[in-house]
């Protein structure tokens, strides 16, 4: 049986009243060994009921304690000292204390003044100044975005790969940091993206074994593919601000940035480009608008227009592979023989080859591989160049997806306008403009 040792809580105290709440992870550490119970340590917390990302609050929040006081173990990894477990059934135990008469639109109303509080509005500006939401953003920490309870899985170096990649289907998680218990700390990030790029590299025919994928350990595996260039982990403070956490997102060109404890060395959480739009868009409406948010697309020049790597229904799934490895791209629109955008194929869908161990035959087409998505799909999003700005942020918020296809009135392809995009216009864009302003003064 696989193993789970166990991560210990970092407690931090949130900055404003208003988003109180205790921050719990339900962590898990999958080592080369079998399932046991973690090891209990003299700093480890009382335990507590484990909920998933969509659980309620469970109470009021602790002070932060005294950094000094905050030591972890050498001997396993940071953890918060809770085994993975299905969510338990039993609700958060209430509290004694009675309970102020405010109403829900009362509560809101303050959660939006407390997040708001730090941003210097002018309100007899004539127009909204174009840098607010990078404002916004400096404004506020990483912290903040780290929701009051969700799952962070762990893995050691020394676990199989096909056992690191199954784990990830199960806890329905797309990454997870990688810890290295000779060096004791997080060296890296296992994504979806690792999977791809064995099955493009090894892949030969459905008659050939994956070797790499069904014998390899993670070292191995680290040490084959990145050979001299190992790099150290991409990460940011939990008390860094949210521009610092775009601005790094972008610059690097990666999708997943792991919020660690300097401290502590805990991880916290993994932050993404959707978390932190969805963050911003909650308070855009007690915002003043700038004037771009009513420009279009076209005006505005946001999005990737030429070059457009796509994909035929036909496709076989291991020249889609191919494209994702060679293009650097996140996902191919589906075109028919009109021209016609009729479906999609994401880095995310490639999982289920994982989820369904059919990863030994990639001659099927595309077509067939969607069959089996493991969740339910709406249709392709889409939007075109004459939309403005508002209404695409919006839509890709609403929608939860990492990309719109941007298509004429035939919903022929023209374009995508991805998550990175739309950040870059908002917060790093007005910052770049700020800066040559300066420069020029």
């Amino acid at each position: 049986m696989k193993r789970f040792g166990s991560l210990r809580r970092s407690k931090k105290r949130k900055e404003q009243d208003g988003l109180g709440g205790r921050h719990q992870s339900e962590a898990s550490y999958l080592s080369a060994s079998g399932l046991s119970t973690p090891p209990h340590t003299p700093t480890q917390a009382s335990s507590q009921p484990v909920f998933t990302q969509e659980a309620q609050q469970s109470g009021p929040s602790p002070e932060r304690p005294a950094q000094s006081s905050r030591s972890r173990s050498l001997s396993t990894p940071p953890d918060t000292g809770q085994r993975l477990s299905l969510p338990s059934a039993k609700p958060p135990v209430p509290s004694s204390s009675p309970v102020p008469p405010y109403s829900t639109s009362q509560q809101v109303y303050s959660l939006f003044e407390g997040m708001l509080e730090k941003l210097d509005l002018d309100d007899d500006a004539a127009e909204p100044e174009s840098d607010i939401y990078m404002r916004f953003m400096k404004s506020h920490k990483c912290y903040d975005i780290v929701p009051t309870s969700s799952k962070l899985v762990v893995f050691d170096t020394a676990l199989q790969v096909k056992k690191a990649f199954f784990a990830l289907v199960a806890n329905g998680v797309r990454a997870a940091p990688l810890w290295d218990t000779e060096k004791q700390s997080f060296v890296g990030m296992l994504t979806i993206t690792d999977f791809i790029i064995i099955l493009h590299r090894y892949y030969k025919s459905p008659m050939v074994q994956i070797y790499e994928l069904e014998e390899h350990k993670l070292e191995t595996w680290r040490e084959v593919y990145l050979q001299a260039t190992f790099k150290p982990l991409v990460n940011i403070s939990p008390d860094a601000s949210l521009f610092d956490a775009v601005y790094t997102l972008i610059k690097n060109k990666i999708h997943r940035l792991p919020v660690i404890d300097p401290v502590t060395g805990n991880a916290l959480y993994i932050l993404t480009h959707k978390r932190i739009l969805k963050f911003l868009q909650l308070f855009m409406c007690e915002m003043p608008k700038p004037a771009f948010m009513k420009q279009t697309l076209g005006e505005l020049g946001i999005g990737t227009y030429h070059d457009i790597a796509f994909i035929h229904p036909d496709t076989p799934i291991i020249k889609a592979l191919n494209i994702f490895v060679e293009r650097r791209v996140s996902a191919l629109p589906v075109v028919d023989d009109s021209g016609k955008v009729v479906d999609i194929y994401s880095k995310f869908d490639v999982i289920n080859l994982a989820a369904e161990k059919t990863y030994n035959n990639l001659d099927i087409s595309v077509t067939q591989a969607l069959k089996h998505r493991s969740q339910y799909f709406e249709g392709v999003m889409k939007c075109h160049k004459m939309e403005t700005m508002e209404t695409i942020v919006d839509r890709i918020v609403k929608a939860e997806v990492h990309r719109l296809v941007v298509v004429d009135e035939r919903s022929s392809i023209e374009g995508i306008v991805s998550l990175s995009d739309i950040l870059q216009a908002l917060v790093l864009s007005p910052a770049d403009t700020c800066k040559e302003e300066n420069t020029t003064e």
